[in-house]
């Protein structure tokens, strides 16, 4: 069964993923991030001001990432390079990514994607309100990745948000799943693996 996780950047898809291996940790779940597929900053487009914009389906491999979805799903193993923002390509470490009987798919273009969300058995969209979003960039990008404040305002005004309402927002409604990242997180993720359980169940038992 593959799982994919769906939301806007801050929204906690990556939080999600790993709270969902933690409850599915006995059937030791396959773990696949989109953020390994991002190309070379090279291979980037570059805005009207010329600041790269990361926030485009052009700025992944979509064909590679597909392939190795397919691969993962036929039971075969994939090696990826591991992406880290801020990181020389030629640095990145090879990652062996094993099958397994559950596997969780996290990323911006889940959907926008049209090879991916063939592939997907089950699918959840993040919510929760921008201004957290916001926050969560501010303190991530400032902290973790050297971005001045004015920076970050920058990207999400001009990448982050048209990104979200082009290639995420459309896609909400066909989502399986909208899990509210706020104060009703627990509640839904507690709807959520009931959901999901029961959706592994009928399938073993077909």
């Amino acid at each position: 069964m593959i799982i994919g996780i769906c939301g806007g950047s801050g929204s906690g898809k990556t939080t999600l993923l790993m709270r969902l291996k933690s409850h599915y940790q006995g059937l030791n779940p396959c773990i696949f991030s989109m953020d390994n597929y991002y190309y070379p900053i090279e291979n980037q487009i570059k805005d009207e001001n010329g600041i790269y914009n990361f926030d485009l389906p052009t700025a992944l491999d979509a064909i590679k990432l597909t392939d190795d979805l397919e691969k993962l799903k036929n039971g075969e193993s994939i090696v990826v390079k591991e992406y880290h923002f801020n990181t020389p390509p030629n640095k990145h470490v090879l990652l062996t990514i094993n099958p397994s009987d559950l596997i969780i798919i996290e990323g911006l273009f889940l959907f926008h994607f049209l090879g991916v969300k063939e592939l997907i058995d089950y699918s959840i969209f993040v919510d929760v309100a921008p201004k957290i979003q916001l926050d969560r960039r501010l303190y991530r990008d400032q902290e973790t990745r050297g971005y001045s404040r004015e920076a970050v305002l920058y990207q999400w005004e001009n990448h982050v948000t048209p990104c979200y309402e082009n290639y995420l927002l459309p896609y909400r409604k066909e989502a399986d799943f909208r899990f509210r990242n706020d104060s009703r997180s627990d509640q839904d993720f507690e709807l959520l693996t009931k959901e999901i359980s029961f959706k592994m169940e009928e399938a073993n038992a077909c």
